[in-house]
């Protein structure tokens, strides 16, 4: 026994006027129904899937209308011309499933009325994600993806080319007003940027008014359609009418251009743009089941003898299509298909076409599995045995679990929303001046794969449009080159920034960072921000002019020290050598020798030995220098006090005294720089803060509490040997020791007190150079008061130096 079972194709197309100059678009919609009906043939002549059943078909008109699916869908269920709801009246045959529609729109209406009745309904176009709802859509099932892949398409896609800032346009319908938003919201998660999102509306022309005024001052160059062809072809109209700027467009699967003379001559504004579509497929043997058919075989089609008849332009003048009557056909035996040009019926490019193609085998995998599982349980499948529910859930059941290969090899399942894999073609629109449309498959995306090869394209196969070499750019902003950084301008828009430069010491590598980067301490940012050079060392070298003068000024101050210990070591004998205390002043004039080469240890790369030397060296033999002077001058005073007779001050003038006084001055300072070695000596180091680009070599304190106190015990023996000498400088000496004495120790302070604020308002460098000049200053002050007027007596005024000419001048002064 046979059973017919019916399979109910729910077509939506929109016949606008069946004239010559537009009825070619009705191709694309008949080679859809030719496929729908090549599949049913072709299932009904297979032996090992659904034997001894034979699938048959009505065919229904949507119009694209909501109202006119949802009227046609209630004659389906209840087989009246006026259909009278939860009434069967099949006189043969059983409705199986729903096949359609092309749009998320009319599938939404019609499958919430086959959702309740379980029937399966399968959309071969609707990407629509809302149709993912399988408590609203039990039974729906889609063999397209649905638009969130075609969005992650559309993201890398854009990704891919670098653009940024991008607008989007969509025709007024939900499922599209509805993608084009939520498409804006996955734009801007990825990172990129939505100039504008305009809603085409063709009841007062606003919405492509306004289109044309956004596209005309927009700085985006790629612009992303969600449309239906008939708000397309108007958009396109307005943009050539208007010349506007060139434009990457980028459409949607949902778009389906036709490409007719008429509309050829508005499409040139989208030569080069882009276009992603439902993955083609290969129907084997469709190609010949077409060229096969004529119009005489076809005539129990009413639908379809329509579109033929519009086709080849043989219908009746002056009739509604639905009144045609077939006797009055006007077409001829060179009205076939076959006949037809390659570039008007393209069987080339199998898109919806095989998507209703596995949709037709998906129901009848799924049936020949309700079948075989009936027969398995020694059951029959015939009218009284299978009621209605019982049969639809079966069918459901096996729809959800579908897993089959088509004859073309590729594998078709439905995942748990109902809808295959996401899986689109990426398509280069070419059109020539002639009118002429190429289609060139240059991508594809496959949402199943591993992440970085889901999106596959061959940019040397692009074309762009003419004279157009370089891939279009498109961005807010430009990229910040390397050595800049993003600062966000205020606004919605994260895209727009301002380019700044990174400070100094700070880089970027790399175009549209939002941070700089800083260099290591060692190294420095170069004049373009863009890469981390070494720094310039800087420390006082004997190469440089500022080194060699204080280097040299402190070999000439030794010379001269030296050769005054050369003349007092050669007079050694004279009254004047011998009234100065000639053992203080040969320990005076060492303790200087040494302070002067002190500033030798101040001068050149710091190193470990020197750090450590530098200030401990320096304060101890500067400490010895003024204990010198101190002992010097107390002595004087004792010496001009102690000229009564048995006066005890005598035993004061012994030379122990005052080595006495040296060595006690001495020990505090030896006690600081011994503590300060050993609790926190200094060490080399670098400063990179004080001078852009540099790095300082230097000599760390270690502790600067401790160098402190070294500068200023030291200040302090110099005060109070200034102290003294100042209140000694009235006794009547021959050669004015007294006064040359506080003379140098007022220079000495001076210097010193001058020291601080000096020191710490230089950086680098200079300030060694300033501690190196305070050293070179006091310590020729001490010389030049003490020493030099000596030395010109000493060689010029030899009669000076005589024990008469002192005795003449001070009777006291055989006590020096």
């Amino acid at each position: 026994m046979l059973e017919r079972y019916l399979l109910q194709r729910r077509f939506s197309w929109v016949l606008i006027q069946m004239d010559k100059t537009k009825s070619r678009q009705h191709l694309h919609y008949l080679r859809h129904l030719l496929a729908f009906a090549f599949a049913i043939e072709e299932i009904n002549n297979r032996t090992d899937l659904l034997p001894n059943i034979t699938l048959g078909f009505l065919v229904y008109d949507s119009c694209y209308s909501d109202d006119i699916s949802v009227l046609n869908i209630l004659r389906v269920l209840s087989s009246l011309l006026y259909p009278v709801p939860n009434y069967r009246c099949y006189q043969k045959g059983r409705l199986v499933a729903v096949i359609g529609h092309l749009m998320s729109s009319p599938t939404c209406s019609s499958a919430s009325i086959t959702g309740m009745y379980r029937y399966p309904q399968i959309s071969y176009g609707a990407l629509d994600p809302i149709l993912n709802d399988r408590v609203q859509f039990p039974s729906l099932y889609r063999t397209v993806p649905d638009d969130r892949s075609q969005y992650e398409a559309i993201i890398q896609l854009l990704k891919h080319f670098g653009w940024t800032w991008v607008g989007i346009l969509a025709s007024e319908d939900d499922s599209n007003v509805r993608a084009s938003e939520e498409l804006r919201n996955e734009i801007i998660r990825s990172g990129a940027c939505v100039a504008f999102l305009v809603i085409l509306t063709m009841s007062d022309l606003k919405g492509f008014n306004t289109a044309t005024k956004v596209l005309t001052n927009t700085t985006a160059n790629v612009i992303i359609v969600y449309s239906r062809y008939i708000y397309f072809l108007e958009l396109m109209k307005k943009v050539q009418d208007a010349q506007l700027p060139r434009k990457v467009w980028i459409s949607s699967a949902t778009l389906i251009i036709i490409t007719d003379d008429w509309f050829k001559n508005y499409l040139y504004a989208f030569n080069g743009s882009l276009m992603l579509s439902v993955h083609k497929g290969e129907i084997p043997g469709l190609r010949d089941f077409i060229y096969g058919i004529t119009h005489s075989k076809m005539l129990h089609m009413n639908l379809l003898t329509m579109l033929w008849f519009a086709t080849f332009h043989c219908a009746p003048e002056n009739l509604p299509y639905d009144e045609w009557p077939v006797k009055e056909r006007k077409c001829t035996e060179r009205d076939e298909l076959r006949f037809l040009d390659a570039s008007t019926f393209d069987l080339n490019n199998l898109r919806f076409s095989y998507s209703i193609y596995i949709a037709v085998y998906a129901v009848a995998y799924a049936l020949h599995h309700v079948y075989s599982s009936e027969v398995q349980q020694g059951g029959f499948v015939n009218k009284s045995s299978l009621i209605q529910n019982s049969f639809s859930r079966q069918l459901n059941h096996h729809l959800k679990n579908i897993h089959f290969r088509t004859s073309a090899g590729d594998e078709i399942f439905f995942d748990d929303e109902g809808k295959i894999p996401g899986r689109f073609d990426i398509i280069n629109w070419l059109i020539f001046p002639n009118g002429t449309v190429k289609k060139v498959h240059i991508g594809s995306f496959t949402s199943s794969a591993p992440l970085g090869h889901q999106l596959l394209i061959n940019v040397s196969a692009i074309e762009w449009g003419p004279n157009i070499i370089q891939t279009p750019h498109s961005v807010c902003t430009e990229s910040c080159a390397p050595g800049y950084r993003k600062a966000p301008r205020e606004g919605p828009h994260v895209c727009c920034y301002d380019c700044v430069p990174c400070s100094e010491g700070e880089i970027t590598t790399m175009t549209d960072m939002e941070n700089c980067e800083t260099c290591p301490e060692d190294q420095w940012s170069n004049e373009k921000r863009d890469l981390c050079i070494p720094r310039d060392i800087v420390f006082l070298s004997y190469q440089e002019p500022l080194g060699v003068a204080l280097a040299s000024v402190t070999i000439l101050f030794c010379i001269i020290t030296a050769g005054v210990i050369a003349i007092f070591i050669k007079h050694h004998k004279t009254p004047l050598v011998k009234a100065n205390n000639r053992y203080l002043s040969y320990m005076l004039l060492l303790s200087l020798i040494l302070s002067f080469l002190c500033s030798l240890l101040f001068i050149g790369h710091p190193l470990k030995v020197t750090c450590l030397l530098q200030q401990s060296a320096f304060g101890i033999i500067f400490t010895v220098a003024v204990s010198t002077v101190l002992a010097k001058t107390i002595k004087v005073a004792i010496a001009f006090n102690a000229t009564k007779p048995n006066s005890k001050l005598k035993k004061w003038l012994d030379a122990r005294v005052s080595n006495c006084i040296i060595l006690l001055c001495s020990l505090g300072e030896v006690l600081i720089c011994l503590v300060w070695l050993l609790i926190s000596p200094p060490f080399p180091d670098y400063d990179t803060k004080s001078e852009s680009g540099k790095m300082i070599l230097k000599c760390n304190y270690g502790s600067g509490i401790a160098f402190y106190l070294v500068v200023g015990y030291m200040g302090g023996l110099a005060f109070l040997s200034f102290v003294v000498a100042f209140l000694v400088r009235k006794l009547p000496d021959s050669f004015n020791e007294t006064q040359l004495i506080t003379f140098s120790m007022l220079v000495f302070c001076t210097v010193w007190v001058s020291f601080i604020p000096a020191y710490l308002s230089t950086k680098g460098k200079y300030m060694v150079a300033v501690e190196i000049f305070a050293i070179l200053t006091s310590s020729a002050g001490l010389l030049v008061f003490i020493f030099i007027p000596k030395c010109y007596i000493i060689l010029f005024k030899p009669e000076m130096n005589t024990r008469k000419h002192l005795m003449g001048k001070q009777s006291n002064n055989d006590n020096f």
